[in-house]
């Protein structure tokens, strides 16, 4: 799968945010290794720490149907679907990432419209990134 069908695919996700507060909609397209995608938006909450952002969403609904081996996610954001400007994963988005991706391949993909995106590797956004790996018995 393209970076612009994922790009694509998160701005479809995009739609079914709930931003009554922010109105800052954003969509995530989580590429599986197996090639399955699933999508994620953000769901706000009126006491705003239950908020859950879109590549959360995105990430558990995967991990609760038993995926473990993720490729990209491509993340679109802008104020009520204006997708004009970049909008990158926050730490607890990129954490999450670390706890199920390799940092050194796993590509995230920040969307803008149908022909500018930027690719990162997880390690990029995330350096010196605390992992799984981290917790290894010596």
């Amino acid at each position: 799968m393209t970076e612009l069908e994922l790009i694509s695919l998160a701005k479809q996700a995009a739609k079914n945010a709930y931003v009554p507060y922010s109105h800052h909609t954003v969509g995530a397209a989580l590429l599986c290794k197996n090639g399955k995608v699933y999508l994620g938006c953000n769901i706000e909450n009126a006491a705003y720490s239950p908020t859950n952002c879109a590549e959360r969403t995105a990430f558990f609904k995967a991990v609760s149907e038993g995926e473990r081996e993720f490729e990209a996610i491509a993340v679109v954001g802008g104020y009520e679907l204006d997708f004009s400007g970049y909008f990158a994963p926050c730490g607890v988005c990129r954490q999450v990432m670390a706890e199920f991706c390799d940092l050194k391949t796993f590509r995230v993909i920040f969307g803008k419209n149908s022909d500018e995106f930027k690719v990162f590797t997880l390690e990029e956004i995330l350096p010196s990134g605390f992992s799984p790996r981290d917790l290894r018995q010596p």
